[in-house]
């Protein structure tokens, strides 16, 4: 074997290729779009000189990543910046509750919360290198150290509903888990959620919730420029609709969902696996907005000029019943908005003394409701005259995020639902394997699931060469 494709060029398939093209196979990826990149694009979405990251914007398991951290890709054009503070959740009293980088400063902030949160999480931010690598391996697997990930997957496993009110005394302190746990697009009832809330604490205070300069395209063009460096290919506008098109012989590695998967195998794949990939549930969707602001964000809370990424949805009951009605299929009228504000930190995303914010909520999947007024009406809560500041807006429905990005099904940005079984199997107790010689799934549907963080590549690409006998 002297030839691999790797079926699109998200992170999870540039960092396949990379492993790939390093162990000597000539590879080449194919995108169905004009640009590379994946969830981690940027445009000008709204007016000329405002650049707006597409789909992921802040991320801490990029700057934490096992294998992006064994690339050189500062060399090849990443930077990252990390705001003054990675978080900040604000409340209707002008107050914010705040994710420091510094667990003591934490844990000062959170008063009456600060011990028992500091008691939590202490180790676990001590041993954070080796925390971060367990958390980016398969479910099942044997843990280098089996008592840390023993202790830690006890406290995972709890619903963060109820995670919240055993350790956090205070309103604000339940309101900033629920709000780092409602990333997981659950439930704040379902088992498994408070691993949401704790990874991202932990990596909050190891590594830190980072923007890249110049826009989250720059991930993506830095691990398309190593790659080339190792002889790689990349080809663009070519949408490869079966398995047919490729050479039978060459190694292959999908970064798509199992939806996708089913199309390109066709009746290549035994219908039993078939069967299996048609019952791969999809989570909720998003709906997202970019604005362009003639003015940084007036919110009521200092703390939230500071931050990179903001938290607005109010209490912990509020962010569970706007967690509830999207997996439910409904709509909440104020809805859990995650929001960015990255030109506060990288002058690169505006023009001089102007800024970009970049926001989204949690709907149902393939929802067509327009959610523009509701998102507007809680920014307008924590932060009173924000509509003043819009010179433009542009939105992104479930419908239009898929059109733009195939993997992106009804919206769902984290390749499947994040509900236990699906964490453990995913999307099939075969993971990256198929049925089919020399395929295999590398995207963000197989462990460990969502993030910008290469590993659902790098875990296929590792087993891909293995079974094929190739030695890196």
């Amino acid at each position: 074997m002297r030839e691999a494709f790797v079926i699109g060029s998200g992170p999870n398939g540039l960092t396949a290729a990379i492993l790939l093209a390093q162990a000597g196979l000539r590879t080449t990826v194919l995108e169905a779009e004009a640009t590379i990149g994946g969830g981690t694009r940027s445009a000008e979405l709204t007016l000329p000189g405002f650049v707006h990251d597409i789909c992921s914007a802040v991320h801490p398991t990029g700057v934490a990543s096992p294998i992006f951290s064994k690339f050189p890709l500062a060399g090849h054009g990443l930077e990252w910046v990390q705001p003054t503070l990675p978080l900040a959740h604000p409340l209707d009293d002008g107050s914010a509750a705040v994710l420091e980088r510094s667990l003591d400063a934490t844990c000062a902030r959170l008063g009456p919360d600060g011990e028992s949160y500091g008691s939590v999480l202490r180790d676990f931010v001590a041993q954070w290198p080796d925390l971060m690598s367990e958390f980016l391996q398969p479910v099942i697997h044997f843990p280098k150290k089996p008592l840390l990930m023993a202790h830690f997957g006890w406290l995972a496993l709890q619903p963060a509903a109820r995670t919240a009110t055993r350790v956090f005394r205070t309103e604000r302190g339940r309101a900033l888990f629920a709000g780092c746990a409602a990333h997981s697009l659950l439930p704040l009832e379902a088992w498994g959620t408070a691993a949401f809330g704790w990874v991202l604490a932990v990596t909050a205070h190891g590594a830190g919730w980072p923007i890249p300069r110049g826009g989250s395209q720059q991930i993506a063009n830095a691990l398309a420029s190593y790659f080339k460096t190792l002889g790689g290919n990349i080809v663009t506008n070519q949408r490869v609709r079966s398995l047919e098109e490729l050479d039978s012989s060459a190694l292959v590695l999908c970064d798509v969902t199992p939806r996708q998967l089913i199309a390109l195998g066709g009746n290549r794949l035994p219908h039993g696996f078939r069967r299996k990939l048609s019952r791969y549930r999809y989570g909720p969707g998003v709906f997202k907005m970019d604005w362009a602001l003639s003015a940084p964000i007036p919110w009521k809370a200092a703390e939230c000029r500071l931050a990179g990424t903001v938290h607005v949805g109010g209490t912990i009951q509020e962010i569970a019943r706007s967690e509830r009605a999207a997996w439910e299929g409904r709509i909440d009228e104020h809805p859990f908005v995650l929001v960015a504000q990255p030109s506060l930190f990288d002058s690169s995303r505006a023009p001089a003394r102007k800024h970009t914010a970049w926001a989204y909520c949690h709907v149902p999947n393939g929802s067509l409701t327009d959610m523009t007024e509701r998102i507007e009406n809680q920014m307008e809560r924590f932060a009173p005259g924000f509509r003043d500041c819009i010179l433009a807006r542009h939105v992104f429905n479930p419908s239009s995020l898929e059109h733009h990005n195939a993997n992106l099904i009804g919206g769902d940005i984290t390749g499947g639902a994040n509900n236990l079984t699906q964490l453990v199997f995913r999307p099939t107790r075969r993971l990256y394997r198929t049925p089919l010689d020399h395929v295999y799934l590398c995207s963000s549907s197989t462990p460990p699931g969502g993030g910008v963080h290469g590993m659902c590549g790098y875990h296929a690409a590792r087993i891909a060469l293995s079974a094929s006998n190739i030695v890196r």
